[in-house]
């Protein structure tokens, strides 16, 4: 008699492709609370017999919910970022969480690239000037700034910061990284503070975790030191630039630029900042392309069904302290 399937919660609504979706309905019977017509009731009926929570890097996963389901063990998540989720919470209680690192470096590191170039270079507004039909030889666009040759400062020499550090040779940049600690397998320069690097740099670039422990690690004092002519690059997470602060400093003229794909209350945006032709805006999309969506979901599944089938998942989050 074949054994039933382990239940698993399926906390986003968005898609997962074909494929991976036909292999988790495999492997368990899913729970899809937003196809309810009340999806806490939904959690409510079933919260005995989950054992798995699919969550993600936009999905909040409090310590409420993980008390609510007395039999959950694992906590997958899609992302390389899991400050959405309550892991000191979950990891006290012997429940593992895991992520999918690793398959999102390339394009994560290529966004920042974009950012520093399209705000070097102003490529928004000069494509907005050209279908405006603002071009004349009486009306020339400004002068942008040269990347060629900039002191790269990268906050977070992790996976993605390692990769965005790998770029800046192909641009002949000086670099130099601020972290937790130094590391000794790299070969580029440490800054033993945050307002070193910044007032060394030309161009910041923000690669490091989230969570309360880099909540407004970049303020006034860090945005004064990078200066007016500096730019600020933050492909990490909103909370990790305090925005309000941000907003006045390029109002000001006490920074230069910025290129953002994250912010503090997302998706709202300030409208100070959609004001500025100084700050180029993304949603939220340094890794949204079809491939490397597709082995984001994939390594998502993978952990959910490695740990159906063997009581560990792939990807471990290390315990936190």
């Amino acid at each position: 008699m074949a054994q039933p399937k382990p239940t698993l919660l399926q906390q986003f609504n968005f898609p997962l492709p074909e494929q991976g979706q036909a292999r988790l309905e495999q492997a368990f019977t899913i729970i899809r609370p937003w196809e309810a017509a009340d999806a806490d009731a939904a959690i409510q009926q079933h919260r005995d017999s989950i054992t798995v929570l699919l969550s993600s890097a936009l999905t909040s996963t409090p310590a409420e919910l993980i008390d609510r389901l007395p039999n959950l063990h694992a906590i997958c998540s899609v992302g390389v970022g899991y400050d959405s989720i309550d892991v000191l919470h979950a990891q006290g209680k012997g429940i593992q969480v895991s992520n999918t690192p690793d398959v999102l470096n390339d394009c994560v590191a290529d966004m920042a690239w974009a950012l520093i170039l399209g705000t070097a270079r102003n490529i928004a507004p000069a494509d907005r000037y050209v279908r405006s039909n603002q071009w004349s030889m009486q009306n020339m666009f400004p002068l942008s700034t040269k990347v060629t040759g900039k002191k790269l400062g990268i906050v977070g020499l992790g996976r993605v910061g390692q990769a965005i550090a790998e770029r800046a040779a192909g641009f002949k940049m000086q670099l130099r990284y601020h972290n937790r600690k130094a590391r000794v397998d790299v070969p580029w320069e440490y800054a033993g503070s945050l307002l070193e690097l910044a007032s060394w740099a030309d161009i910041l670039v923000l690669a490091t975790v989230g969570g309360a422990a880099t909540r407004h690690l970049v303020d006034r004092p860090v945005l004064d030191a990078l200066g007016p002519q500096g730019i600020l690059v933050n492909i990490a997470r909103g909370s990790v630039v305090d925005e309000a602060a941000l907003v006045l400093a390029l109002q000001e003229g006490r920074l230069g630029a910025a290129g953002l794909d994250v912010f503090e209350a997302e998706p709202h945006v300030p409208d100070a900042l959609k004001s500025l032709d100084n700050v180029l805006l993304q949603p939220h999309v340094a890794s949204a392309t079809v491939e490397t969506r597709r082995d984001m979901f994939n390594l998502l599944v993978d952990n959910a069904i490695a740990f159906a089938q063997t009581g560990k998942v792939i990807n471990l989050v290390p315990p936190l302290r």
